[in-house]
């Protein structure tokens, strides 16, 4: 008992509002170096002679071992707590960047931008925060926090987008790349503050169930299926536009830092749209949201392909897309705690979290391959607007609900 009540005053003050904090800043530092990869897609490919799908690769790797990862350090993270994981996966995505600038050949950048940083941002980006989330804080204030953690994520877009371009410019791609390793090196020092205990999480109810019996019950829910399809094309279209919008744009004759802005008015308007969604998810039905978002989505990017590429259509349409960019991730990790409450949280959004990284990987991928091919991204653009419209198809017959097992322990 004495242990007991030091263990609650040690803890106190970790209060709602410090582990929001905590997380959204490691949301933040874990979200920017990632989302400005296509910064470096021109110096290093030009640097290194490579052609613009041997970067694409690598990038395409890193994203699928992302999602490779994500269930595996899920399941790491229910079983011993989440913040060692987070401080374990820091490391490994600290030392990818850092290899990153010195990878000179195919087989270095594959090991460097896409098996490390991949791996580590599996342990320890902002997915892990919101699993976290729903295990540390009420259910009231789940919703609002899942909408924070995404949109501090989004405010490390806005925020690394500018400074890479002002690094590059000022230091050179490959001293810009240290300089992310060593911001990453923060994120240790802050996992702390989310560490769980595991045991006292088996003891909640529904807790008793094995990871094994957790996944079978999802992978026979057919609303979780349709939850696990349809955040595929939120991955494609997320990572075929950070890796190839800023190339694109030169492409079209606009200047190049254009790409950096318009990366970055992305990050700043889902701050907005992440938020909204997080405050939305808690007062509508969560499948519903997802349908408007993905439907609006596959607007956008219509009216971005039919407008003349100008620096204004740039601003508009990274506005509107930034409004709608992560704001799925609310919604979509709600929807996994409401099914099947938060005692495999992270396993389970790790599985719904890998076919959105199978998604990016093909987005990224197919960007490189598709534009070598045909020597523009017209095609991915417009499979782009038509998955959008799959994706809200796909989300209309999702159940807001918990399952049978859930409901009947509430009842």
């Amino acid at each position: 008992m004495d242990g007991q009540v030091r263990d609650a005053k040690r803890l106190a003050w970790r209060t709602p509002t410090i582990i929001i904090l905590a997380g959204c800043l490691i949301g933040l530092i874990t979200f920017g170096p990632r989302s400005i990869m296509g910064l470096f897609l021109g110096p290093m490919t030009i640097e290194n002679n490579w052609s613009r799908e041997t970067f694409a690769l690598a990038i395409a790797v890193q994203n699928l071992l992302w999602g490779l990862g994500q269930p595996m350090a899920g399941v790491i993270a229910d079983r011993f707590g989440t913040a060692k994981v987070v401080a374990f996966g820091a490391l490994a995505y600290a030392g990818g960047l850092a290899l990153m600038a010195y990878s000179d050949t195919p087989i270095l950048l594959n090991m460097s931008a896409g098996l490390l940083i991949g791996f580590g941002l599996s342990g320890s980006a902002m997915f892990l925060v919101l699993s976290s989330f729903a295990k540390l804080l009420p259910a009231s204030q789940r919703s609002l926090a899942f909408g924070l953690g995404t949109a501090a994520g989004s405010m490390g877009q806005f925020v690394f987008a500018p400074l890479g371009v002002a690094f590059i410019d000022a230091y050179g791609w490959q001293t810009t790349l240290l300089i992310m390793a060593a911001i990453i090196l923060v994120v240790p020092l802050l996992a702390g503050v989310l560490r769980s205990d595991p045991a006292e999480e088996a003891a909640q109810p529904g807790g008793s169930q094995s990871v094994m019996e957790a996944l079978s019950e999802a992978f026979q829910h057919k609303s979780y299926n349709l939850l696990v399809i349809g955040f595929f094309v939120c991955g494609f279209h997320v990572a075929f536009i950070t890796t190839h919008l800023p190339p694109f744009l030169a492409d079209e004759g606009i200047d190049p830092a254009w790409g950096g802005w318009a990366i970055a008015i992305i990050g700043l308007f889902n701050v907005f749209g992440a938020f909204t969604s997080g405050v939305l998810s808690g007062r509508m039905p969560k499948p519903q949201l997802l349908v408007y978002i993905y439907s609006a989505r596959s607007v956008v990017i219509l009216l971005f392909l039919l407008a003349p590429v100008s620096p204004f259509s740039v601003i508009l349409f990274s506005a509107a897309i930034g409004l709608l960019w992560l704001s799925t991730v609310p919604p979509t990790s709600a929807l996994v705690a409401v099914m099947f409450g938060t005692r495999y949280m992270a396993t389970l959004y790790g599985f719904v979290f890998f076919s959105h990284q199978v998604g990016a990987f093909l987005g990224v991928w197919l960007g490189g391959r598709l534009f070598d091919t045909f020597g523009s991204y017209d095609v991915v653009w417009w499979l782009s607007v038509a998955l959008g419209v799959f994706a809200a198809l796909i989300h209309w017959p999702i159940k807001d609900a918990p399952v049978r097992r859930l409901a009947a322990q509430s009842a």
